[in-house]
């Protein structure tokens, strides 16, 4: 017997000393010295984490009650072990951009597991959370830095169901 899961894992932003968007700052054209620098800002030490892409393991095909897992790269490929026969084609890693101060070092941290729910009460785990981060991670001349989420899926016993979960992501300066 087969049976089908929907799985989704929305990423979301927990960013270390993070405030709100603040109001564009504008120059008066009428004030005596027009000022030609760029103005800094009261959110200097921020960093804005932003998801572009959620992860998605859209849905997995299981064959009998029996335990497997889905294992989804950064790069978007995608194997299958057990019980999961087959990951759907439309599965997606999440991509996530950070936005702060050009050329600055940030520290990431990713989860190292997270357990997914669906509303019928049921449970399947998240965990291997890896990423395409470089070893050091650097906002690039423009303040931006994307990268991709992936990890293995691991379900046992009778899973049907939707499963929805948060990833958590902090990003600070070094």
């Amino acid at each position: 017997m087969f049976r089908v899961i929907v799985l989704i894992i929305a990423a979301v932003a927990a960013i270390t000393g993070v405030v709100g968007p603040s109001p564009a700052a504008a120059q008066c054209r009428l004030c005596d010295a027009p000022q030609t620098s760029r103005a800094e800002g009261s959110d200097n030490g921020t960093i804005r984490v932003e998801v572009e892409t959620s992860l998605n393991f859209d849905r997995l095909i299981l064959f009998g009650n029996g335990s497997g897992s889905a294992q989804l790269r950064p790069d978007g490929s995608a194997s299958t072990a057990g019980a999961v026969t087959d990951i759907s084609p439309r599965a997606m890693a999440g991509t996530v951009t950070l936005r702060g101060q050009p050329g600055r070092s940030v520290k990431i941290d990713l989860p190292r597991r997270i357990v997914l729910h669906s509303l019928s009460g049921g449970e399947v785990s998240f965990d291997d959370v890896i990423s395409d981060l470089p070893s050091l991670p650097r906002l690039d001349s423009m303040g931006n830095l994307t990268f991709r989420i992936g990890g293995r899926l691991t379900v046992s016993g009778d899973a049907d169901g939707d499963y929805r979960g948060d990833l958590p992501i902090n990003a600070d300066y070094l």
